[in-house]
């Protein structure tokens, strides 16, 4: 990844939420949900998924989908939606930008599904920081051309 990550800290379960109006099954597999001419601010999402006893959770998947920069969801295509797999150590990796607002939902969110190996799926949104939305907050760290955020989620086996 080529990331330093901070050290996970797994005292509560990731909050679920609700799914929304916009989710879409059978995804593609992908790290990156940029597309050429895509207008926005450049996010690369960054984490764990762990267990409560704060052990990684391999080959978790995870289904990320949001809006775009202007606030639309694609509801015909796969734009802004994708699937990937946590690897070995837990971790997963997400390019995106960060979601406009949509009239109905001021508020910027990215929408996840996580499911470890043989576990429990969970649905929630993670926010940004101007929100602070106890426990589902992303970190950020504006790293000049993109921002750097991280999210870990603490999930049931």
């Amino acid at each position: 990844m080529g990331i330093i990550l901070p050290a996970p800290a797994c005292e509560e379960l990731t909050q679920s939420q609700t799914e929304g109006p916009y989710y879409k099954p059978d995804t593609p597999e992908r790290n990156s949900l940029l597309e050429a001419g895509m207008q926005g601010t450049r996010l690369i999402l960054v984490g764990y998924v762990l267990d409560q006893n704060c052990q990684p959770l391999p080959d978790a998947w995870l289904d990320f989908w949001q809006a775009a920069a202007n606030g639309e969801y694609d509801n015909t295509g796969y734009r802004l939606r994708g699937h990937q797999f946590s690897d070995a150590r837990g971790r997963y990796y997400l390019e995106t930008i960060l979601p406009g607002l949509y009239s109905s939902r001021p508020i910027e969110h990215i929408h996840v599904k996580v499911r470890p190996e043989g576990g429990q799926e969970v649905t929630t949104q993670l926010y940004f920081p101007q929100q602070a939305i106890e426990g589902l907050t992303i970190t950020i760290e504006d790293r000049g051309d993109y921002l750097l955020g991280f999210f870990n989620f603490v999930v049931e086996k």
